[in-house]
């Protein structure tokens, strides 16, 4: 599968997925959404990939949200078809870790996207943002969901219903992202590339046991929650790297895992 709006580049077990629109920004077309969502598809059964950093191409925004012509001439019944939210939904469920690597702006459908992913780095002056509310919408990919989730709902109806861009370093203060860096593409990428290392030392079905117990028991009973957990943990005790993992720390020695 050829992608016209992406780049799907795999190297030491990472996939890099990069908006590739620059000229506008990596502004959120359909076609753009439906690529994203083919990448994350051939990740999920790409036995390369380990781990997913996704960024945005041009080092001005990951995404400064979506392609508000597109907005202004769609018919408001397509909206239902839901292939925004669709995707991102998709980018959450994928069950190898994902990375989201901001540089500059992420607004709208772009912050939308970085909250779907496991983990949020950027740099110093990325931006984020839900502005939707000053075109007469509102958020459409998940924000309303995913940002409450994230930072609570006092602020993010605060920042939904005002609009309101603001900086790394808030944005780390209240929990949107994890790691500020400074404001050069290296220096993002080797944070992200840095977690991307650690997280691929460690048992990769346990990581992707893991992701699914967090995921689906925040959104459940404690109850539940923690019968999700036993389950998966059950599991865990299946796999060959349960056995190397604990041998490994017996020995001494650097685990060599399989995921198997």
């Amino acid at each position: 599968m050829d992608f016209e709006n992406i780049l799907y580049e795999v190297e030491d077990g990472i996939l890099y997925l990069t908006l590739n629109r620059p000229d506008v920004r990596n502004a959120l077309s359909p076609a753009m959404w439906r690529d994203i969502q083919g990448a994350v598809q051939r990740a999920g059964s790409d036995p390369e990939v380990q781990v997913v950093i996704i960024s945005g191409k041009g080092g001005k925004a990951l995404a400064s949200g979506a392609d508000i012509r597109e907005i202004h001439d769609r018919d408001y019944l397509k909206q239902m078809e839901g292939t925004a939210t669709i995707c991102l939904k998709m980018v959450e469920d994928l069950y190898k870790p994902t990375i989201c690597a901001i540089n500059g702006y992420a607004l709208g459908g772009g912050c939308e996207l970085a909250m779907s992913c496991d983990i949020r780095v950027a740099t110093k002056r990325s931006k984020f943002g839900q502005p939707e509310t000053g075109l007469g919408i509102m958020p459409g990919a998940g924000g309303t969901q995913r940002l409450a989730r994230l930072v609570g709902l006092g602020r993010a109806k605060e920042l939904i219903f005002t609009g309101r861009i603001i900086s790394a370093e808030e944005a780390a203060s209240i929990g949107l992202v994890n790691h500020v860096t400074e404001d050069t593409e290296e220096e993002l990428m080797a944070c992200a590339k840095d977690l991307a290392a650690q997280i691929m030392k460690k048992g990769p079905m346990a990581t992707n046991l893991a992701k699914l117990c967090i995921n689906l028991g925040y959104e459940t009973d404690i109850n539940t929650g923690l019968m999700i957990e036993r389950l998966a943990q059950t599991i865990a005790f299946s796999t060959e790297d349960r056995k190397e993992g604990t041998a490994a720390f017996l020995e001494k020695r650097a685990a060599q895992f399989t995921g198997k």
